[in-house]
């Protein structure tokens, strides 16, 4: 398909609404006790329930309804009081009931909008149409058998939530943005682990163009099963391009389901409109209606963690950090609760985040850790921030010297670890004093070279205390005396 030009592409608007189901990290299944761990050999996290033998009866899972609320309220959406189930019916072979039990009229989340942050410092609401609870379906497999497909049903009754957009979306860009932001969410409520290769969170994308200004929605193209935020947007810039073409060919968009190519950037038909399933809901005639109350919600919003959106206007709008720094924060849980426990110990932000974004991100990152597992403690750490902002010692030793000794003994405080290994700066200013003038008897051409004008020549002299005084000083004031020595002669 050939490319489109700018002109005619400016003439269109993207409009793109996205359903996202997120897999919810319980420990049984939705109607079940079988086991809802990722992983494990195939059809072994079974029962008679998994199987849909005859017989057999659903009891909810008390944890699914308390995910899919938790995940409303970090949604701004409102919170149905009264839930019932309901089954969708159609054959599938990873689904042995022949029906899935969902949620249709009734779903536990109307309403709500996610903001997201995108280039050029704007921020926007994404509208959620409604987020409902349903079970997930087993996994076909068609490459590892020479003739035959292959269904593994550990997935099969795994509890879902699926969060449903608004068609609000006008670029690819947004929709990533706010797949990350709902990745974020899942994560700092401990409701999913967001991990899309491992299908703990999936994405079908429904995309469409309009002319600019028309308030029509046109047919929509449903592109199924996106396994990564990149992938969402390269399908959908895909699915732009190509509607458009076709417009502008005069041809017609027909509302087919799609598949997309990750290999190739295109997408193909699933199924046409035609072929489209006919689900015949029905109530759930084995499961009673979930009734929450109030007191339940109050108590939910009570015991949830700070979100990242909150976060981010605390660390950008009361500690005056810069939106970089407090969206690399807020990205990963485990990196914003660190900082939240490092800032109960120093009050120099700014020094904590550097050390975070710095030398303790760059070990994490080459010793494969995270900071779940991070040795030194959130007060051991700001005490080395402390030793540094009162002047006890120079950042340069503290990365090269102190923090290495902090890793190996983390047990220990920054002041006993710096005592030890003999890096606490003088206090005595003869002794600084006495370090200047032998770097200025040592070079007395440079001396004159200064005086002449070269002030270049600092950093000699500079290094050289340094070498005399093996680092144990504090290179601001020694600067400072240095200037004042050099122009008083």
């Amino acid at each position: 398909m050939s490319s489109i030009t700018a002109e005619i592409s400016d003439k269109y608007e993207l409009v793109v609404g996205l359903e996202v189901h997120a897999q919810l990290s319980t420990l049984s299944k939705s109607f079940s006790s079988d086991s809802a761990a990722f992983g494990g050999g195939p059809n072994s996290h079974i029962s008679p329930v998994s199987l849909g033998h005859p017989g057999t009866l659903p009891r909810i899972n008390k944890k699914m309804a308390e995910y899919a609320a938790k995940m409303g309220l970090a949604c701004n959406s409102t919170i149905n009081l009264y839930n019932t189930f309901a089954r969708k019916n159609y054959f599938y072979a990873d689904l042995p009931k022949g029906y899935q039990i969902t949620q249709d009229h009734l779903p536990i989340c109307v309403g709500g909008f996610v903001p997201v942050r995108l280039s050029g410092g704007v921020t926007k609401n994404i509208a959620i149409h409604h987020i409902h609870m349903e079970e997930d379906a087993g996994k076909s497999m068609h490459d590892q058998h020479h003739e035959d497909s292959l269904i593994d049903l550990n997935r099969a009754g795994v509890p879902l939530i699926e969060i449903v957009s608004e068609p609000d979306m006008r670029s690819a860009e947004e929709a990533g943005q706010f797949l990350t932001e709902l990745r974020k969410l899942v994560r700092f409520l401990g409701i999913c682990d967001g991990n899309m290769e491992e299908g703990s969170m999936r994405c079908d994308a429904n995309i469409s163009v309009r002319l600019k200004g028309s308030t029509v929605f046109n047919n929509r193209c449903e592109v199924k099963n996106l396994n990564s935020i990149r992938n969402v947007q390269r399908a959908i810039e895909h699915e732009f391009e190509r509607q458009v073409a076709l417009m502008e060919d005069g041809g017609y968009i027909d509302q087919n389901t799609l598949n997309f190519n990750a290999d190739t950037g295109e997408t193909s038909v699933l199924r046409s409109k035609e072929m489209a399933n006919d689900y015949r809901y029905f109530p759930e005639p084995d499961l009673p209606p979930v009734i929450l109350t109030q007191a339940y919600l109050q108590e939910l919003r009570n015991n949830m963690p700070a979100l990242p959106n909150e976060l981010f206007n605390k660390y950008t709008q009361q500690l005056g950090l810069s939106d970089y720094d407090a969206g690399v924060i807020t990205a990963e849980k485990e990196f914003a609760l660190y900082f939240e426990d490092l800032l109960q110990h120093t009050s120099n932000c700014k020094a904590a985040v550097n050390w975070l974004m710095g030398p303790v991100k760059s070990y994490l990152n080459e010793s494969g850790r995270t900071f779940d597992d991070f040795e030194i403690a959130p007060d051991r750490l700001a005490g080395m921030i402390g030793l540094i902002d009162t002047g006890k010692i120079n950042y340069s030793l503290a990365t090269q010297k102190l923090f290495p000794a902090l890793l190996k003994s983390p047990g220990k405080n920054a002041g006993e670890l710096a005592r030890e290994l003999n890096i606490l700066i003088s206090a005595e200013k003869t002794d600084v004093n006495q370090f200047i003038k032998d770097a200025l008897a040592k070079y007395p051409d440079k001396v004159v070279e200064y005086q002449k004008g070269k002030k270049g020549v600092l950093g000699l002299f500079m290094g050289e205390i340094m070498k005399s005084s093996k680092g144990k000083i504090d290179p601001q004031k020694t600067n400072q005396l240095l200037i004042k020595e050099l122009e008083s002669k």
